[in-house]
Protein backbone atom coordinates (compact mmCIF):
# COMPACT_ATOMS: atom_id res chain seq x y z
CA UNK A 1 0.00 0.00 0.00
CA UNK A 2 2.82 2.51 -1.12
CA UNK A 3 4.28 1.42 2.18
CA UNK A 4 2.09 3.99 4.04
CA UNK A 5 2.02 4.28 7.69
CA UNK A 6 -1.46 4.27 9.59
CA UNK A 7 -0.93 8.41 10.01
CA UNK A 8 0.44 8.71 6.91
CA UNK A 9 -2.95 7.84 5.04
CA UNK A 10 -5.32 10.55 3.93
CA UNK A 11 -8.98 9.05 4.63
CA UNK A 12 -10.54 10.82 1.98
CA UNK A 13 -8.53 7.89 -0.59
CA UNK A 14 -10.10 5.42 1.67
CA UNK A 15 -13.43 3.98 0.76
CA UNK A 16 -14.89 1.67 3.73
CA UNK A 17 -17.28 -0.90 3.01
CA UNK A 18 -19.34 -3.72 4.45
CA UNK A 19 -20.69 -6.75 2.71
CA UNK A 20 -23.82 -9.24 3.78
CA UNK A 21 -24.20 -12.16 1.91
CA UNK A 22 -26.78 -14.90 2.11
CA UNK A 23 -27.06 -18.78 0.23
CA UNK A 24 -27.67 -19.10 -3.10
CA UNK A 25 -30.84 -21.15 -2.18
CA UNK A 26 -33.60 -20.65 0.28
CA UNK A 27 -33.57 -23.82 1.43
CA UNK A 28 -31.14 -26.68 1.25
CA UNK A 29 -33.69 -28.81 -0.31
CA UNK A 30 -34.01 -26.13 -3.37
CA UNK A 31 -30.38 -26.94 -4.57
CA UNK A 32 -30.02 -28.81 -7.42
CA UNK A 33 -28.41 -32.53 -6.84
CA UNK A 34 -25.02 -31.62 -7.61
CA UNK A 35 -24.45 -28.77 -5.62
CA UNK A 36 -26.17 -30.55 -3.08
CA UNK A 37 -23.89 -33.14 -3.18
CA UNK A 38 -20.60 -30.67 -3.32
CA UNK A 39 -22.30 -28.54 -0.30
CA UNK A 40 -22.71 -32.58 1.56
CA UNK A 41 -18.73 -32.37 1.15
CA UNK A 42 -18.13 -29.14 2.24
CA UNK A 43 -20.67 -29.32 5.76
CA UNK A 44 -18.13 -32.43 6.74
CA UNK A 45 -15.48 -30.06 6.85
CA UNK A 46 -16.99 -27.57 8.24
CA UNK A 47 -19.21 -29.14 10.72
CA UNK A 48 -18.38 -29.42 14.92
CA UNK A 49 -19.71 -32.07 15.73
CA UNK A 50 -20.85 -35.49 14.32
CA UNK A 51 -24.45 -34.59 14.64
CA UNK A 52 -24.70 -31.51 12.83
CA UNK A 53 -26.22 -32.17 9.81
CA UNK A 54 -25.32 -30.57 6.27
CA UNK A 55 -29.37 -29.71 6.51
CA UNK A 56 -28.61 -27.95 9.49
CA UNK A 57 -25.37 -26.14 8.47
CA UNK A 58 -26.86 -24.91 5.40
CA UNK A 59 -27.65 -21.34 7.31
CA UNK A 60 -24.18 -21.17 6.97
CA UNK A 61 -23.73 -21.43 3.28
CA UNK A 62 -23.85 -17.70 2.67
CA UNK A 63 -20.46 -17.21 4.08
CA UNK A 64 -18.46 -19.18 1.18
CA UNK A 65 -18.85 -17.76 -2.52
CA UNK A 66 -19.01 -21.26 -4.22
CA UNK A 67 -22.17 -21.27 -2.38
CA UNK A 68 -23.39 -18.00 -1.61
CA UNK A 69 -23.82 -14.58 -2.76
CA UNK A 70 -23.34 -10.72 -2.11
CA UNK A 71 -27.17 -9.25 -1.44
CA UNK A 72 -25.87 -5.87 -0.12
CA UNK A 73 -22.42 -3.73 -0.24
CA UNK A 74 -22.58 -0.64 1.98
CA UNK A 75 -20.03 1.93 1.29
CA UNK A 76 -18.69 5.21 3.09
CA UNK A 77 -16.23 7.62 2.38
CA UNK A 78 -14.66 10.84 4.17
CA UNK A 79 -15.42 13.60 1.84
CA UNK A 80 -13.41 17.38 2.04
CA UNK A 81 -15.96 19.09 4.18
CA UNK A 82 -15.40 16.18 7.13
CA UNK A 83 -18.57 14.29 6.70
CA UNK A 84 -19.21 10.66 6.23
CA UNK A 85 -20.71 9.97 3.17
CA UNK A 86 -22.72 6.26 2.70
CA UNK A 87 -23.77 4.78 -0.56
CA UNK A 88 -25.19 0.88 -0.52
CA UNK A 89 -25.86 -1.45 -3.27
CA UNK A 90 -28.10 -3.57 -2.69
CA UNK A 91 -30.25 -6.05 -5.04
CA UNK A 92 -32.01 -9.29 -5.36
CA UNK A 93 -30.08 -9.60 -8.49
CA UNK A 94 -26.30 -10.01 -8.08
CA UNK A 95 -24.92 -9.67 -11.53
CA UNK A 96 -26.90 -6.19 -11.07
CA UNK A 97 -25.16 -5.51 -8.04
CA UNK A 98 -21.67 -6.15 -8.52
CA UNK A 99 -21.78 -4.24 -11.62
CA UNK A 100 -22.89 -1.54 -10.29
CA UNK A 101 -19.91 -1.47 -7.82
CA UNK A 102 -17.10 -2.63 -10.35
CA UNK A 103 -18.05 0.80 -12.08
CA UNK A 104 -17.92 2.25 -8.68
CA UNK A 105 -14.36 0.86 -8.13
CA UNK A 106 -13.51 1.53 -11.91
CA UNK A 107 -14.45 5.35 -11.85
CA UNK A 108 -13.43 6.90 -8.63
CA UNK A 109 -11.37 3.94 -7.10
CA UNK A 110 -9.37 3.60 -10.30
CA UNK A 111 -6.23 5.55 -9.15
CA UNK A 112 -3.05 4.06 -7.27
CA UNK A 113 -3.59 5.97 -4.32
CA UNK A 114 -7.57 4.87 -3.68
CA UNK A 115 -7.25 2.07 -0.78
CA UNK A 116 -10.65 -0.58 0.23
CA UNK A 117 -10.70 -0.58 4.15
CA UNK A 118 -12.81 -3.59 5.91
CA UNK A 119 -12.70 -5.36 8.99
CA UNK A 120 -11.56 -8.79 8.56
CA UNK A 121 -12.20 -7.57 4.83
CA UNK A 122 -8.92 -9.60 3.69
CA UNK A 123 -10.16 -12.52 4.82
CA UNK A 124 -13.81 -12.42 4.04
CA UNK A 125 -15.52 -9.28 1.91
CA UNK A 126 -12.89 -8.50 -0.38
CA UNK A 127 -12.31 -11.81 -1.57
CA UNK A 128 -15.60 -12.97 -1.47
CA UNK A 129 -16.88 -9.30 -3.71
CA UNK A 130 -13.92 -10.73 -6.40
CA UNK A 131 -14.83 -14.39 -6.61
CA UNK A 132 -18.46 -13.82 -6.98
CA UNK A 133 -17.71 -10.73 -9.86
CA UNK A 134 -15.46 -13.96 -11.27
CA UNK A 135 -18.82 -16.75 -10.94
CA UNK A 136 -20.92 -13.31 -12.73
CA UNK A 137 -18.52 -12.82 -15.39
CA UNK A 138 -17.94 -9.67 -14.52
CA UNK A 139 -13.90 -8.11 -14.76
CA UNK A 140 -12.09 -7.60 -11.61
CA UNK A 141 -11.45 -3.68 -10.99
CA UNK A 142 -8.35 -3.09 -10.68
CA UNK A 143 -8.10 -2.49 -6.99
CA UNK A 144 -9.20 -6.34 -6.72
CA UNK A 145 -6.65 -7.79 -8.63
CA UNK A 146 -3.87 -8.73 -6.33
CA UNK A 147 -2.42 -11.62 -8.32
CA UNK A 148 1.42 -11.14 -8.43
CA UNK A 149 1.56 -8.06 -6.63
CA UNK A 150 3.60 -7.52 -2.97
CA UNK A 151 1.98 -7.72 -0.16
CA UNK A 152 2.69 -3.61 -0.18
CA UNK A 153 1.34 -3.40 -3.65
CA UNK A 154 -2.04 -4.08 -2.73
CA UNK A 155 -4.06 -1.44 -1.53
CA UNK A 156 -6.39 -3.04 0.80
CA UNK A 157 -6.72 -1.81 4.92
CA UNK A 158 -8.11 -4.53 7.40
CA UNK A 159 -9.21 -2.56 10.54
CA UNK A 160 -9.21 -6.21 12.25
CA UNK A 161 -5.33 -7.01 11.05
CA UNK A 162 -4.69 -3.11 12.40
CA UNK A 163 -5.53 -4.85 15.63
CA UNK A 164 -4.15 -7.81 15.41
CA UNK A 165 -0.02 -6.61 15.61
CA UNK A 166 1.20 -9.52 14.21
CA UNK A 167 -1.00 -11.77 16.51
CA UNK A 168 -2.73 -14.12 13.91
CA UNK A 169 -4.45 -16.35 16.15
CA UNK A 170 -6.22 -13.58 17.57
CA UNK A 171 -9.80 -12.73 16.03
CA UNK A 172 -11.88 -9.69 17.31
CA UNK A 173 -15.14 -8.54 16.24
CA UNK A 174 -15.89 -5.25 15.61
CA UNK A 175 -18.79 -5.55 17.63
CA UNK A 176 -15.90 -6.03 20.54
CA UNK A 177 -13.91 -3.42 19.65
CA UNK A 178 -16.60 -0.71 19.18
CA UNK A 179 -17.33 -1.28 22.91
CA UNK A 180 -13.77 -1.45 24.09
CA UNK A 181 -13.21 2.22 22.09
CA UNK A 182 -16.35 3.49 23.48
CA UNK A 183 -17.62 4.31 20.13
CA UNK A 184 -21.70 5.08 20.55
CA UNK A 185 -23.54 2.33 17.88
CA UNK A 186 -27.16 2.21 17.55
CA UNK A 187 -29.02 -0.52 19.16
CA UNK A 188 -29.16 -3.28 16.14
CA UNK A 189 -32.63 -5.47 16.08
CA UNK A 190 -30.54 -8.26 14.23
CA UNK A 191 -27.29 -9.97 14.10
CA UNK A 192 -25.43 -11.45 11.07
CA UNK A 193 -26.47 -14.33 11.50
CA UNK A 194 -30.05 -13.13 11.59
CA UNK A 195 -29.45 -12.29 7.90
CA UNK A 196 -30.31 -15.57 6.42
CA UNK A 197 -33.83 -15.39 7.94
CA UNK A 198 -34.88 -11.72 7.11
CA UNK A 199 -33.87 -12.58 3.59
CA UNK A 200 -35.18 -15.60 2.75
CA UNK A 201 -37.92 -15.99 5.16
CA UNK A 202 -39.24 -12.08 5.81
CA UNK A 203 -38.18 -10.77 2.20
CA UNK A 204 -36.81 -7.55 4.11
CA UNK A 205 -33.72 -6.33 2.20
CA UNK A 206 -34.40 -2.96 3.26
CA UNK A 207 -33.79 -3.77 7.12
CA UNK A 208 -30.06 -5.52 5.87
CA UNK A 209 -29.21 -2.72 4.13
CA UNK A 210 -29.52 -0.58 7.29
CA UNK A 211 -27.90 -3.36 9.32
CA UNK A 212 -24.83 -3.03 6.25
CA UNK A 213 -24.62 0.51 6.91
CA UNK A 214 -24.41 0.86 10.58
CA UNK A 215 -21.02 -1.47 10.22
CA UNK A 216 -19.48 0.95 7.96
CA UNK A 217 -19.85 3.93 9.67
CA UNK A 218 -18.57 1.81 12.67
CA UNK A 219 -15.71 1.24 11.00
CA UNK A 220 -14.56 4.36 9.95
CA UNK A 221 -15.22 5.37 13.40
CA UNK A 222 -12.58 2.70 14.80
CA UNK A 223 -10.24 4.02 12.13
CA UNK A 224 -10.68 7.43 13.61
CA UNK A 225 -10.03 6.07 17.20
CA UNK A 226 -7.13 4.10 15.70
CA UNK A 227 -5.43 6.81 15.03
CA UNK A 228 -6.91 9.08 17.97
CA UNK A 229 -8.56 10.88 16.43
CA UNK A 230 -11.99 12.57 17.63
CA UNK A 231 -15.20 11.17 16.42
CA UNK A 232 -17.90 12.07 13.91
CA UNK A 233 -21.27 13.14 15.26
CA UNK A 234 -24.58 11.75 14.24
CA UNK A 235 -24.68 15.30 12.19
CA UNK A 236 -21.81 14.59 10.32
CA UNK A 237 -23.35 11.38 8.47
CA UNK A 238 -24.91 11.98 5.49
CA UNK A 239 -26.83 8.25 3.87
CA UNK A 240 -27.65 8.41 -0.10
CA UNK A 241 -31.21 6.40 -0.67
CA UNK A 242 -30.33 3.33 -2.46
Amino acid sequence: MQELGLYDMKIGNILFLDIETVPLWASYEDMDETTRTLWDKKALKITRTEEQTPQELYQRAGIYAEFGKVVCISCGFVSPDNKIRIKSFASDDEQILLNDFASLLNGSYASAEKILCAHNGKEFDFPFIARRMLINGIKLPGILQIAGKKPWEINHLDTMELWKFGDYKNYTSLALLTHVFNIPTPKDDIQGSDVYEIYWQKNDLKRIVIYCQKDVVAIIQLFRKYRNEPLFSENDIEIANT
